[in-house]
């Protein structure tokens, strides 16, 4: 029986500026249903890799990508790839929660109004279904035309993670999802990351080691090696985590902890 094909590819993958190289040969496979961790130290790259799965370093001037991302065999960096679709296929969940000036419910159809044809009864039904995934309909249901800017930390957090879910995406990217809250909704974020995976591949970037032990399938470690983020080791979370074979991620680990 054949493999499995991973539903993203990244091959060989450059970042640069003009100035220096970002990121330098980057190259791993990530397969449907797993929670897909980056870890290592600030400045290495994590979050500029994330970016790149979805083309959202395209709106940062002065950032050149080589290489290819590969979404189910399909290259998102083609001349002719909607880039539209490509983020409603592979959304993005902020380590800050961003939140629009506008109600609860809009906030969760921000994104889905702009890229898909909702009649009315859909864009009903949309909400309540980002909102269940989300874990936030039986808190927020009575109050949708609310403003946002009411919900605590933690439940604006979740009101973003539902407006990327608005979009029904194959991949979800999150970076750092849960550095700005307390114990309490990042206890929840994580338990909802658990059952996400069932329908959405993840890829987070974490810089807590507990949190990658207790919700991710596979680690990739990425540090700075002259001069340019590389990935040094990839592999199963328990293996990477209790027998580190680069002495670098070694070192990490044991100020990590």
């Amino acid at each position: 029986m054949s493999e499995v094909p991973p539903i993203l590819q990244i091959q060989k993958l450059e970042v640069r500026t003009h100035a220096r190289l970002l990121l330098r040969n980057i190259t791993l496979s990530i397969f449907e249903g797993e929670i897909f961790g980056l870890i290592g130290p600030s400045g290495a790259g994590k979050s500029t890799l994330l970016r790149s799965l979805n083309r959202l370093n395209d709106l940062l001037p002065g950032l050149y990508v080589k290489g290819d991302v590969l979404l189910r065999g399909q290259s998102v960096y083609a001349r002719d790839t909607d880039v539209n679709s490509i983020r409603t296929r592979i959304g993005m969940l902020f380590q800050q929660p961003v939140i629009f000036p506008t109600t609860i419910r809009e906030n969760v159809l921000f994104g889905a109004k702009r890229v898909l044809a909702l009649g009315k009864v859909e864009q009903t039904v949309r909400v309540e279904s980002a909102l269940r995934e989300s874990s936030l309909w039986d808190e927020v249901k009575d109050r949708l035309q609310q403003p946002a800017s009411a919900l605590s930390v933690g439940q604006q957090q979740r009101l973003c993670l539902a407006r990327a879910l608005a979009v029904q995406p194959e991949v979800l990217l999150m970076d750092e999802p849960t550095s700005a809250l307390d114990p309490r909704s990042t206890a929840a974020i994580e338990e909802l990351l658990l059952r996400l995976k069932t329908r959405h591949t993840i890829v987070i970037v974490t810089h807590n080691i507990t949190q990658a032990r207790r919700v991710t399938n596979s680690l990739a470690f990425v540090a700075i090696q002259d001069g340019a983020g590389e990935i040094l080791e990839h592999g199963a979370t328990k293996a990477l985590l209790s027998a580190p074979k680069n002495p670098i991620l070694a070192d990490y680990l044991t100020h990590s902890s």
